[in-house]
């Protein structure tokens, strides 16, 4: 596919997504549609639909072909080039449209910082000073950032050995064991490092958190909401304790005993029903169901598609998470509490509803961390009993 008709194929899909299909979703289906699109393309054509999904206010929040026209031009790329009507591209831009071009967008200070207009003044409100930069943090292409494995060899061993599949990386500035990839991030998931265990794809926020959980030896550790399992994998990398993983939606963990193996470590995974038969649990990680606001430079869809009504039921569906997890912590144990949100009702506000409701805990340590160069918009909380 020539760039004109990448651009061609990106202006199709964004109208699908406009008129209310799924970012996935429409690119799965074009994808399925377009068998003469290899490998590059369709990460071509993803990379402009997710570059204009994370700026689509910003970027005038017109159809797929203005917002293509106003991406071209904020990257610097010829827009009459790409614009061409040759080879597939879209036609050539019209008299009003070079004039609409022409004009600089007026835009309120939701728009300008890619957000809801619903939703500003709870982030202002959630971030105070920090408002403005977080949310432009999230205008651009996210870090990809590897856990090294520290069981299966050392940080020095994996930089090395990513780099005989072409893959740079750097170490992170603060989190042990975390690498952010410079160079070739897609090659990750066929490289040796990652498919012999040594590496896993994790956000540094998370491997952060990870870190900052007390598990002593011997520990048995619960992660409630496990998903795909990455925590449970990095508490059982980093840690010699017992893992245990759960989630609501059992089939969301299918993929994880594959990834146990390669790691080289064991976790079992635990039915709703099992959970009280197998505990108490020394720590109980919750990383519970959020609007994901912290990271919506990677699912961009999901920040246009978070509505007032939305984000009240999953505030509901975090205290209940905290409520039914409180329970099978350990007398003296530690109740972990995460999202990757940065507003406070999920967030402070989910603790200290949980807190009022419950006398016999007490907050120890909370951190906030904004999406920046260095990791994903991530919130976490420990509580231990009294």
């Amino acid at each position: 596919m020539t760039p004109g008709a990448r651009v061609a194929a990106a202006i199709a899909v964004l109208d699908q997504i406009i008129e209310g299909a799924a970012a996935e979703q429409a690119l799965t289906a074009w994808a399925r549609g377009s068998r003469y699109a290899g490998s590059k393309d369709r990460a071509a054509v993803r990379d402009h639909v997710f570059d204009v999904l994370r700026a689509r206010r910003s970027l005038g929040d017109g159809d797929g072909r203005s917002l293509m026209q106003r991406l071209s031009m904020r990257e610097g790329w010829s827009v009459d080039a790409l614009f061409s009507g040759e080879g597939h591209a879209p036609a050539p831009l019209s008299e009003d449209e070079h004039a609409a071009l022409s004009q600089d967008l007026e835009l309120s200070a939701a728009a300008r910082c890619d957000l809801p207009e619903w939703l500003w003044p709870r982030w202002q409100q959630s971030l105070g000073v920090e408002a403005e930069a977080a949310a432009i943090a999230q205008q651009g292409r996210a870090e990809v950032f590897l856990r090294v494995n520290q069981r299966r060899g050392t940080v020095d061993a994996a930089v090395r050995q990513l780099s005989q599949d072409e893959i740079s990386t750097v170490p992170h500035p603060t989190v042990r064991g975390c690498l952010r990839v410079t160079e070739n991030p897609r090659r990750v998931k066929t490289s040796a490092a990652y498919l012999n265990g040594l590496v896993e794809l994790q956000d540094a926020a998370s491997q952060f958190a990870i870190g900052a959980v007390p598990v002593a030896d011997g520990a048995r550790v619960l992660d409630y909401c496990a998903g795909g399992g990455g925590k449970a994998l990095g508490f059982a990398d980093l840690r010699n304790a017992e893992i245990f993983a759960h989630d609501i939606d059992p089939r969301r963990m299918r993929d994880l005993p594959a990834r146990a193996e390669r790691a080289g470590v064991q976790i079992a995974t635990l039915e709703t029903a099992a959970l009280a038969e197998r505990g108490p649990y020394d720590v109980v990680f919750c990383d519970a169901p959020c609007s994901g606001a912290g990271t919506w430079r990677r699912t961009p869809d999901a920040k246009w598609r978070l509505t007032a009504d939305r984000l009240v039921a999953l505030m509901q569906s975090q205290d209940e998470v905290l409520a039914g997890a409180a329970p099978l912590v350990k007398q003296g144990g530690v109740l972990a509490y995460a999202t990757c949100s940065v507003l406070h009702d999920e967030n402070s506000g989910a603790i200290d509803r949980f807190l009022q409701r419950n006398t016999g805990w007490v907050k120890s340590e909370q951190y906030q961390l904004l999406p920046d160069l260095n990791g994903d918009g991530f919130f976490f909380s420990l509580l231990r009993h009294k």
